[in-house]
């Protein structure tokens, strides 16, 4: 599973816009924490050992070791730049997290909130993948398959059904992390981390301009002459000139219905 270390309380200039992040208020977010506590329980329920994995500097080491403390069995730090892209932080991920069942990771990072590096390390692995998961259901007579759950717009659910392998990225808000034993804690500051390099990454798409959406100009016949100054303007915006005029109706209901029915047949939106 992944954790990111970030600063929960960094500090923006005003003036310039520099951000300053601190490491003695950095650590892994609550959607973080949530999904080494369903990690937590898919090694109790499955059985297998938990690897937990981190992108970033030396200091990123502190969240590989709370989760350690909590019960995580193995460890190990991409050495990347915290400014790293999200698809350079999934390339370096998924060379260490091949082969796994079960990628867990938290849905959005405090710092980008793009959620995006799940879905890199998704195709970057092959695997199936389900996205800003809210309630997860772990059947231990099935390992490796997972039922979650998460929103859609409008106040709608949608329900996955992922196997083995799959990248599953939860809420914060759906379980809280347990709390890590005495013992754990003191274990996890002497306890080995593995320190590997990212691998180089081929751009697998041309970098992306910042800026505002200009739409493609397109080029159209120039109007009439012989038209006044309104017609040709209505003529370069395509706006129809002999349409016809609005009607006030006043109706009983089923005539308006129908009314309206055949309206819409008119406009070809009916058969």
């Amino acid at each position: 599973m992944c954790q990111k270390w970030v600063d929960h309380r960094p500090e923006v200039d005003p003036l310039t816009g520099a951000v300053t992040t601190d490491p003695r208020t950095s650590a892994a977010s609550a959607a973080d924490h949530a999904a080494l506590e369903w990690g937590l329980r898919m090694v109790e329920g499955w059985g297998g050992e938990l690897l937990v994995a981190t992108a970033g500097p030396a200091a990123a080491e502190v969240v590989l070791r709370e989760a350690l403390a909590a019960g995580a069995h193995h460890a190990v730090r991409i050495d990347l730049e915290a400014t790293a892209t999200s698809e350079e932080v999934a390339a370096g991920l998924a060379e260490r997290l091949a082969g796994a069942d079960v990628v867990l990771c938290g849905d959005w990072s405090l710092d980008r909130g793009s959620g995006s590096v799940p879905a890199f390390l998704a195709a970057q692995l092959a695997a199936a993948s389900g996205l800003g998961c809210t309630v997860l259901a772990l059947d231990p007579d099935r390992p490796g398959e997972v039922r979650a759950e998460r929103r859609l717009d409008g106040g709608r659910r949608e329900r996955l059904v992922l196997e083995s392998p799959a990248v599953v990225s939860v809420e914060g808000g759906g379980t809280r992390l347990r709390r890590a034993s005495l013992a754990g804690v003191l274990q996890a500051r002497e306890a080995a981390v593995e320190v590997a390099s990212a691998p180089p990454l081929t751009p697998s798409r041309p970098p992306l301009r910042i800026g505002p959406y200009r739409p493609r100009p397109r080029s159209r016949p120039a109007p009439s002459a012989e038209l006044t100054a309104r017609e040709r303007i209505l003529v370069l915006t395509g706006t129809p000139a002999d349409r016809p005029p609005p009607q006030l109706l006043v109706l009983e209901p089923a005539a308006a219905a129908d009314r309206i029915l055949d309206q819409l047949r008119t406009w070809g939106y009916l058969l």
